[in-house]
């Protein structure tokens, strides 16, 4: 079944490929989105509507024998009472090298400490920019390498109109979170179309990427994410098992996450930034939305759940 299981996710992945990968000589206009393809099997992990979240993607050496990760964090809520901690982690695939002196080390060690506790993980990928300290650098060719991302220099936004290039290399950084035990996928950087990259895209480039990267993840048998993209929720939820927002209330795009996903038992995680907890945590809480405040930076302090 194994086996069987390989070749379908192949032959999947090669039909978006060809689709979607005229360009950018022959710039081709996007092709319609793929179906949706459910996540199927034992190992499909679905989130409670109200599971409270951690956000934590930059190591802390205070915590190197845990991958540089806060698995015990803990802390008194906006509505008060006593301490309490996250049921689910959202960290990056590798530890951060800071902690490791390396930028190769799967971060198991996290991992396997969260769910020794009985939580859940979430594996941060991003598939909208280069990011030149990744392993797989080099696989990104000059040509998809577009303006560098606000505030990151060092990050560039990619060409997502080029599948035969992004989708192989999403597709070995999906089995990576697979063969490490992770519990589902964030896709971070979906929504390049509504930022200055250098690339014309579309919302239909968007679309037809975003479709495709959570078919990915279902294949392996992972629940996935959609992180911002607000302008295009109405057709994404369907592909999405939980949405991941930064800053929603900030600017006034909270909405549609109840009508789209909390409305369908859909998770929804929410980080603000800015805000003081006055201004966001009773909407959020009346909503169903798992609301935290962090800073941009995301150690693992600060760290406050609404609820």
């Amino acid at each position: 079944m194994l086996r069987r299981a390989v070749v379908v996710r192949y032959l999947a992945i090669a039909a978006l490929i060809v689709v979607g990968s005229l360009v950018p000589s022959g710039i081709a206009k996007a092709a319609p989105p793929p179906a949706p393809t459910p996540c199927t099997g034992t190992s499909c992990w679905y989130p409670a509507l109200d599971s409270r979240w951690q956000y934590q993607l930059q190591g802390v050496a205070a915590y190197a024998s845990t991958g540089g990760i806060n698995v015990n964090i803990s802390g008194v809520p906006f509505t008060g009472g006593a301490a309490v901690s996250p049921s689910v982690f959202d960290i990056d695939l590798y530890v951060d090298p800071a902690v490791a002196g390396n930028n190769t080390t799967i971060n198991t060690a996290a991992l396997n400490a969260i769910h020794a506790n009985g939580d859940r993980v979430i594996c941060y990928l991003s598939a909208g920019t280069f990011e030149p300290w990744r392993p797989d650098a080099a696989s990104y060719p000059d040509s998809i390498k577009g303006r560098s991302v606000s505030g990151f220099k060092d990050e560039k936004w990619v060409d997502i109109r080029q599948t035969s290039i992004l989708l192989p290399i999403m597709d070995a950084r999906v089995a990576k979170c697979k063969q490490a035990g992770f519990d589902g996928v964030e896709w971070d950087t979906v929504d390049g179309y509504t930022n200055r990259t250098s690339f014309p895209l579309t919302a239909a480039d968007q679309l037809f990427y975003n479709t495709s990267l959570a078919n990915l993840a279902h294949s392996y048998g992972l629940t996935v994410a959609l992180k911002n993209d607000v302008e295009q929720l109405p057709d994404l939820s369907p592909y999405f098992d939980y949405a991941i927002n930064e800053q929603c209330q900030q600017y006034n795009e909270c909405d549609g996450y109840t009508t789209y996903f909390a409305n369908n038992g859909k998770v929804v995680f929410q980080v603000e930034y800015k805000l003081g907890f006055s201004k966001f945590c009773p909407r959020a809480n009346s909503a169903n939305r798992n609301a935290i405040k962090k800073t941009y930076d995301l150690f693992d302090t600060p760290w406050t759940p609404c609820r």
